[in-house]
């Protein structure tokens, strides 16, 4: 393991690694409860455009793709909402609206193809810049500060959206602020495992949890740790390998969802079996 920090490019590697698989998961807790598992991948395919748009005006993509990513966000949140479009074909229509708009603003970019949108679909942490760490480390900040801050109300949100509102909070707001949590979050994942993949790091971690927690704040927090482990271990699996960070993460993640289910039915298997006389 030491041996991997003797490169640069590993410890930052490494250490977006880590930032995303805290930040992922503790969103995709929230996610999950809400069942809206396939936003991540929504957003994910709006973020194409944003990457495509920072290639075109010559400007960081990371940072267009959070603008594009809220933007898109925000536009499912409010279609889902009023009521005048389904949940699920809201998302379809960002998933071919983002892959289309993102193909045709690489296209239209000096010098750009279709094999330039590879490392943001697929993942390029080896190509981590130290500038990337720092946008990275300051949007998993606030993600973070924001689940921190809000985690009671944002609970009882994706417990009972008329509980919720009835209670007098705002639940337009805090559910704008989880669609624009998970933007933010899909772009500070989308170097690790990318963005036809993040969504399985917002969502496998937190079932795997599911199968051994009862409890929210021990589900979400399982979850971060399930999160750490297959994103630290998979880089460093991958880079032994000689195979791909992203698809390793994503691997290693569903073998622990596996595991996961059959220590919990093992346990409730047991239980059960104590409690009856």
């Amino acid at each position: 393991m030491m041996e991997l920090l003797n490169y640069d490019f590993m410890q930052r590697a490494m250490i977006a690694a880590l930032l995303v698989g805290l930040t992922a998961p503790a969103v995709g807790t929230f996610i999950v409860q809400r069942r809206l598992a396939l936003l991540g991948d929504g957003i994910g395919h709006v973020a194409l455009t944003g990457v495509a748009l920072g290639f075109l005006t010559g400007t960081t993509p990371v940072v267009t793709a959070v603008i594009v990513s809220v933007l898109g966000a925000v536009a499912i949140e409010l279609v889902r909402a009023r009521g005048r479009t389904s949940g699920d074909v809201a998302l379809a229509l960002l998933f071919y609206g983002g892959i289309a708009g993102g193909v045709m603003l690489i296209g239209l970019s000096p010098g750009g193809s279709n094999a330039t949108l590879m490392s943001a679909l697929f993942g390029s942490i080896s190509s981590v810049t130290e500038e990337d760490v720092w946008i990275t480390a300051a949007l998993a900040v606030a993600v973070l500060g924001v689940v921190v801050y809000f985690g009671r109300e944002l609970f009882l949100l994706c417990q009972d959206e008329d509980v919720a509102r009835t209670s007098g909070l705002p639940v337009r707001f805090l559910s704008l602020l989880i669609a624009v949590t998970a933007a933010v979050t899909v772009v500070i994942a989308m170097r690790v495992v990318g963005l036809l993949m993040v969504s399985a790091l917002m969502v496998v971690p937190v079932a795997t949890s599911q199968q051994l927690s009862r409890s929210f704040l021990a589900t979400m927090l399982l979850a971060m740790g399930f999160g750490v482990v297959a994103t630290v271990g998979g880089l460093s699996s991958a880079f032994y390998a000689g195979v791909a960070p992203g698809a390793t993460i994503v691997l290693l993640s569903l073998a622990g969802f596996v595991l996961a289910l059959g220590i919990g039915r093992f346990v409730r298997r047991s239980r059960a079996q104590e409690s009856t006389p």
